[in-house]
């Protein structure tokens, strides 16, 4: 399946981004759902020398919807591989002309990374530079999927935040956890989307979201603008950006990832504020625990409501 985006439907997706239906071809409009649904949670736990915390149970976390307490409906940990929500992955790659220098790099790191997540259910690939290409590739189908991703060329402008307002769309379909990494060297030169809606759409999604910043041949100035924005991308989804100069580097931040994604928890539960107002809600998590203390929980920091009128 491939599909090429209109950047005109990708911006009405992001202003209005509260749970949107998959991904349709340029031309359709989105439509929106606006049911009552399980708050899902992907969390990850450390302590204050940076490892994982992966032996907790349900009852050691307590979750806060605008301060209120909430009941959890749903509890896995993602060591647990039989009983773990399937794992849904999505690969962002930028191939505009910016990346001339950065792409074989990238393109290495890609493949690598697909084979690292054997248990993948599914991978999604958007590649994009003036344009955002889409598909879905089962896991008999990754071979494909990496020529597709060798094949590539540098070319065209950078539409980056189109691309990950495209991707969100389509993750809304995709039951269970989802983890996206993102490879660029940090730069948008074409989306309709602003950073700002970008930020909007990832607040909207449950998707945890790792940035891969190829920022070497990019200028001080610049370097610092990108490094600060891929960093607030990931961190808003309670993922964790990398800035690699080579494979090793790629290793060690995949190795990173991978421990992040088997320590993480999902967690599940029933809003008790009932209204369909499309508010922003604010989520705290807490871990309750007597022997861990300082501990650093990852996560998002919340979601927008359903709306109904």
């Amino acid at each position: 399946m491939r599909i090429v985006c209109s950047r005109i439907s990708v911006l009405a997706v992001a202003l209005a981004m509260l749970t949107v239906v998959p991904v349709r071809p340029s031309g359709q409009q989105p439509t929106f759902r606006a049911e009552t649904e399980l708050v899902n949670l992907g969390i990850t736990v450390l302590d204050k020398r940076g490892n994982f915390i992966a032996d907790l149970a349900g009852d050691n976390f307590e979750i806060l919807e605008d301060g209120k307490p909430q009941t959890i409906r749903l509890f896995a940990r993602g060591d647990e591989t039989d009983s773990a929500p399937e794992l849904h992955v999505g690969l962002l790659l930028d191939t505009s002309g910016s990346m001339g220098e950065d792409i074989g790099l990238a393109r290495s790191a890609a493949v690598k990374f697909l084979n690292t997540l054997s248990d993948a259910r599914d991978i999604t690939l958007v590649d994009f530079d003036t344009e955002v290409r889409v598909a879905k590739y089962e896991q008999q189908n990754f071979a494909r999927m990496v020529e597709r991703i060798r094949s590539r060329k540098p070319e065209g402008f950078t539409a980056m935040y189109d691309a990950l307002g495209v991707y969100l769309e389509g993750a809304t379909e995709d039951e269970g956890r989802t983890i996206l990494v993102l490879f660029t060297d940090g730069g948008d030169t074409r989306s309709t989307l602003t950073f700002n809606d970008a930020l909007t759409a990832l607040r909207a999604s449950d998707v945890t979201v790792y940035t891969i910043g190829f920022l070497e041949h990019q200028s001080t100035g610049v370097r610092f603008e990108q490094r600060t924005r891929l960093t607030q991308i990931a961190e808003e989804t309670g993922g964790q950006a990398f800035f690699p100069l080579s494979m090793k580097e790629i290793s060690d931040a995949y190795d990173r990832i991978l421990a992040q994604i088997r320590a993480q928890y999902s967690i599940g539960y029933l809003s008790t504020n009932t209204a369909h107002d499309g508010r922003w809600r604010k989520v705290d998590i807490r871990v309750r625990r007597a022997d861990l203390k300082d501990l650093r929980i990852r996560s998002r920091k919340g979601y927008f409501a359903p709306f109904r009128k």
